[in-house]
């Protein structure tokens, strides 16, 4: 095979796994589904100016929890069942309404716009130690006895959300 052949194939190659590439990009991209409310049917057929709604959905994406953290002294590693990081976002509302106008034609619109927000979270966790302590050198190796541990790490939740009212 000639040198200008493989160059073309190896640039039409390159072009067709950039553009299936991009195409997949936007999809794996997307935090939120949007959820529409059909209302156009009612207001068609009774004639009616109806509010318009829809929402936003999000998406679970999972961590990777942290690795097991060892401790001098402990025979179990500090977190024995660790937290997992899940990412996502609140759910998102959009609702608009007609209201009609006093004076004169037309209708104003009141809205509330409550974007997705993002969300922080960690499930719970576990901190469990066994009665026996490390093997003791002055006890020609044999561990000593004591209370056992166990601790709950508490749920983290993180979030900030907002809204904003329109009346127009």
């Amino acid at each position: 095979m000639k040198p200008t052949t493989r160059g073309t194939l190896a640039a039409v190659v390159t072009g067709v796994a950039a553009a299936m590439g991009a195409s997949a990009a936007p999809a794996v991209a997307a935090e939120t589904v949007p959820v529409p409310v059909p209302l156009e049917g009612v207001e068609h057929s009774l004639n009616v100016k109806m509010p318009r709604l829809g929402g936003e959905l999000p998406l679970l994406r999972p961590g990777a929890p942290e690795g097991p953290q060892y401790v001098e002294g402990r025979l179990l590693p500090a977190s024995s069942l660790p937290q997992v990081p899940l990412g996502a976002a609140l759910p998102g509302v959009v609702a608009d309404t007609p209201l009609p106008r006093v004076v004169g034609q037309g209708f104003e619109h009141v809205g509330v716009d409550a974007p997705a927000a993002d969300l922080r979270t960690l499930t719970p966790g576990l901190h469990v130690d066994t009665p026996l302590t490390s093997p003791n050198p002055q006890m020609f190796g044999l561990p000593l006895t004591k209370d056992p541990e166990v601790g709950l790490l508490a749920p983290v939740l993180q979030t900030e959300p907002s809204a904003n009212l329109g009346v127009g």
